[in-house]
C-alpha cells in the first residue's frame, strides 16, 4: 500500500464504514464542513477530536496519522472463546495471503 497522508487516511476510513462526513462530524461534536477541511488537508484536528475519531474508528491515533500500518481490532467485551476465534481468524487470512 502506498503512504498515505492524514487526510486520505480518514477519509478511507470513513468510507469504508459507510459513513457520511455529517455522521461522523455528529460523533465528533464539529461540522460537517470541519470535518471536510481535515479530509481535505486544509487543516488538522486538534489532539481530543483526533484522540475521538481513532476511537470512532477503532484504530490508534499513529494509525490515523499515518506513522504506523498496523490496525488493531479492538475486542473488549468479547468472551476468551470468541477472542480466540477472532485471533484464529486473523491467522489463517494472514496465513492465506503468504
Amino acid at each position: 500500500m502506498a503512504l498515505l497522508h492524514f487526510s486520505e487516511r480518514l477519509k478511507q476510513l470513513r468510507t469504508e464504514r459507510k459513513l457520511t462526513q455529517r455522521q461522523v462530524a455528529m460523533m465528533v461534536g464539529v461540522t460537517r464542513s470541519t470535518l471536510s477541511t481535515y479530509e481535505n488537508q486544509a487543516r488538522y484536528p486538534s489532539y481530543d477530536i483526533l484522540v475521538s475519531l481513532s476511537r470512532i474508528y477503532g484504530v490508534t491515533t499513529d494509525y490515523l496519522l499515518c506513522k504506523e500500518e498496523r490496525q488493531y481490532i479492538d475486542i473488549t467485551g468479547l468472551t476468551e472463546e470468541e477472542s480466540a476465534a477472532i485471533r484464529q481468524m486473523v491467522y489463517l487470512l494472514q496465513k492465506s495471503k503468504e
